[in-house]
């Protein structure tokens, strides 16, 4: 998670370890050595890795570990319309406007009330 926030030293450790995993899989191999360990393959693992580009305190990956992974945009879901559609699936007649009515709720208290750890505004 966040791996642009790893330093790159590490970071570099870890795309030598994913490729040593994504040549074996390639190699369809049921047991490879990692790091002087035999350990057995499953055909249907897989590496995900998620990070923040435009944050403070972040930097870019290598490109030793760019090029393991393909890129996936992703961007913020319409709050309103899962909202709508969770309030319909229980039947609520008026979805829609109290949807929007609940999100906006969310949304002022995540700016208004203090930051702590058991408040958690999103979906």
């Amino acid at each position: 998670d966040e791996f642009n926030r790893i330093d790159l030293e590490v970071l570099s450790v870890v795309a030598q370890q994913i490729l040593t995993i994504q040549r074996a899989k390639s190699a369809k191999l049921t047991e490879f050595q990692f790091e002087g360990s035999t350990l057995p393959l499953k055909m249907m693992c897989n590496c995900f890795i998620t990070m923040n580009p435009g944050y403070a305190g972040r930097s870019e990956l290598p490109d030793n570990l760019k090029v393991l992974f393909r890129t996936v945009a992703m961007m913020v879901p319409d709050y309103a319309m899962i909202g709508e559609v969770m309030l319909l699936s229980s039947g609520y007649l008026e979805a829609r406007p109290l949807s929007r009515k609940i999100v906006q709720t969310y949304k002022l208290c995540s700016e208004q009330l203090s930051a702590q750890d058991h408040y958690d505004y999103g979906m």
